[in-house]
């Protein structure tokens, strides 16, 4: 018996399903979102997942197993050759994966996938793309690795139909898949656009079975919104392994890769480029980079010494405070959570003293960085206060900690890295909790330590 097309109404902003035509979604409350697609035919998709996952390769087993006799061995990892790109993912792409990348457009995520694809010499890329022409990418390798940008084992396809990306794949036999971008590509079995909810959702869907089944890695390229979300529905970033975004303004020339999940590693990591005209360079000290070299004589700059993941570095804080231009005073931070700015500003009030109340605040994380550390706390304050009383801080100061609401200094974690990497940027003085002293050896540092216990044992010790 031929099978009915079934039909259903998807909200083209959220992506929630309803059998029936709805005014107003209940998931994200937009007015006539909900659109009518067909559904694909579930044993269509299967046969043809099927087909690709059997490029060559025997399809893998399903089976019920106890737990005691699953092996607990790691997949060893695909080494990128990109030390920034392996840290983000948790030590390599782990085979069998499928990973979202995500950012503005222009801010480097295809050239990032391009460059880090053409060092894979030893595995063969098939390099997927519905945005660029062939002779495009071509232009673009060669000016990012040269002449040898003439590389057999890297294959290129322009193609935007996923039953032919398929049959493509049965026949190359790629060990590495990259798709640009996953809202380009459409599959015959849904009748609407591609980049709609229903094409991103199914293509997304085929993909992740192909991945699973032939234990090939994927790496998909995707959008964003202008609300800077991921475009397409959500479950594209449940069914996906790891999702990384790209950030950094396309004006400057660093970017930031920063891991949002990942089921194989930290979502704490990030990597730090620098955009040259040459393709991205990987920042191995982004100390240098977050820190101007001339800011003496300069009020409402302090230095901390912060951590994300395992990579310690030290971050400029930039404050201004002024008298209010009008009636409500503005509180703004850029790369820094700004109700911890507006608690931070409550505690120099009400424990320190100094009245804020009808003064605009603005603070700058310098470098784009945005950072989620606590032990930028001291730093914040410090920056805020020496704008207020128009007094700079002394160079070679640094300091970290987490300010309390009593006006307490709370400790931090890994202080020594913290230290450390203020020592090899030659800091002569770093100020730190002193709960953090139990246990350090503080003989085997040439850095002052000045612990302190209270917002105004610090401020003391800064400005005397």
């Amino acid at each position: 018996m031929a099978n009915k097309d079934k039909t259903m109404y998807v909200c083209s902003n959220c992506g929630q399903e309803s059998t029936k035509w709805i005014g107003k979604c209940p998931s994200c409350g937009q007015w006539n979102t909900f659109k009518e697609i067909k559904v694909a035919d579930t044993r269509k998709q299967l046969a043809a997942t099927t087909a690709a996952a059997s490029a060559g390769r025997q399809l893998r087993q399903n089976k019920v197993q106890r737990l005691s006799d699953i092996a607990a061995h790691d997949d060893p990892r695909i080494d990128m050759h990109d030390e920034e790109l392996n840290r983000v993912l948790g030590g390599g792409l782990v085979p069998g994966s499928i990973v979202l990348l995500g950012g503005e457009p222009g801010i480097g995520k295809s050239t990032l996938s391009l460059q880090t694809m053409l060092n894979l010499t030893d595995k063969r890329v098939l390099y997927v793309s519905g945005e660029e022409s062939a002779h495009q990418l071509k232009m673009r390798a060669e000016r990012l690795v040269g002449s040898s940008a003439a590389d057999n084992s890297f294959l290129i396809l322009c193609e935007n139909s996923l039953e032919a990306i398929f049959d493509h794949i049965k026949e190359v036999q790629p060990e590495l898949v990259v798709v640009d971008s996953i809202q380009t590509i459409a599959t015959e079995d849904v009748e609407s656009s591609a980049g709609s909810i229903a094409q991103v959702r199914e293509c997304a869907a085929a993909l992740l079975r192909f991945a699973k089944t032939s234990g090939v890695p994927v790496i998909l390229i995707g959008h964003i919104t202008k609300e800077g979300t991921l475009a397409g529905p959500k479950i594209l970033e449940h069914i996906v392994d790891t999702v990384i975004q790209f950030e950094g303004d396309q004006h400057y020339m660093y970017r930031i890769l920063r891991s949002i999940k990942n089921r194989f590693g930290s979502t704490s990591e990030l990597g730090i480029y620098e955009m040259q005209q040459t393709g991205l360079r990987q920042v191995s000290n982004p100390s240098e980079l977050l820190l101007t070299e001339d800011h003496d004589g300069l009020s409402g700059v302090a230095i901390s010494s912060a951590i994300e993941g395992v990579r310690p570095f030290l971050v400029e804080t930039q404050a201004l405070v002024s008298s209010a231009a009008y009636g409500t005073p503005q509180r703004s931070a850029t790369g820094f959570d700004q109700r911890r700015l507006n608690m931070l500003l409550a505690v120099l009030e009400k424990r320190v003293g100094f009245k804020l109340m009808q003064k605009d605040v603005f603070l700058n994380i310098a470098g784009g960085l945005r950072v989620t550390d606590m032990a930028m706390d001291l730093s914040v304050i410090a920056a805020v206060l020496s704008s207020n009383v128009d007094t700079p801080i002394d160079d070679g100061w640094c300091m970290a900690g987490e300010v309390g609401l009593s006006g307490e200094v709370r400790p931090v974690a890994r202080i020594e890295q913290r230290i450390a990497e203020a020592e090899k940027l030659g800091f002569q003085h770093i100020i730190i909790p002193k709960y953090n002293l139990t246990g350090l050896n503080q003989k085997k540092y040439k850095i002052e330590l000045v612990a302190v216990r209270k917002v105004e044992e610090a401020l003391r010790a800064l400005f005397g």
